[in-house]
């Protein structure tokens, strides 16, 4: 006998580029300018078709997790292209709501202003280490898709869309502080 456990899972290796993971963070790339073209038409049923694109795009993000981590088919493309793909998708729906003028450009500023922050500092100081996404940060994305789902719907829903648009605002601001302090601690470490 070896000595291994023979229920132990099997060591870990690198899934190949092309998995189901990557193919929806793909997918979720490819939504944004169907998503951004149904934006900026007017009516109703525009509206709803964006909120549906919209949906099924940010549905995909937490598939293509979920189905990573569970089946090892985490990669260092997925890594990469999630990330950008769940930036365009939040940063293109702020801008073009502040285009067609339904959010104020200040929360589109500090909105982004913070998750391309923070993204840039997280290769900065990957060379330290990983900061891993937290709570915090996994709340932060989940109101901001709410928020910004809640935009996108046609309809007297402004108090709705104000509260959540304020909560993601305050939970976006606090994270990006928290992750600004947890880089320092990284660095400050080695």
């Amino acid at each position: 006998m070896s000595g291994a456990d023979p229920i132990a899972t099997p060591p870990s290796r690198q899934a190949g580029v092309w998995n189901i993971a990557n193919l929806l963070t793909l997918i979720r790339i490819l939504l944004v300018p169907l998503f951004v073209w149904l934006l900026f038409h007017d009516g109703t049923g525009w509206r709803l078709a964006a909120l549906l694109v919209f949906a099924v795009a940010s549905l995909t993000d937490r598939i293509d997790g979920e189905l990573a981590r569970r089946h090892n088919l985490v990669t260092d493309f997925g890594k990469i292209a999630d990330p950008i793909a769940d930036k365009a998708l939040t940063g293109s729906a702020l801008i073009g709501l502040s285009i067609i003028g339904d959010l104020w450009w200040w929360v589109t500023v500090v909105i982004l202003v913070r998750e391309i922050g923070i993204t840039l500092l997280r290769f900065v100081v990957i060379r330290y280490g990983v900061i891993p996404a937290s709570k915090g940060g996994k709340l932060k994305t989940m109101l901001q898709i709410l928020a910004i789902g809640f935009y996108v719907c046609p309809g007297p829903l402004d108090p709705i869309r104000w509260a959540l648009m304020g909560a993601a605002l305050i939970v976006t601001v606090v994270t990006g502080l928290d992750y600004v302090v947890q880089a320092w601690r990284l660095a400050r470490r080695t």
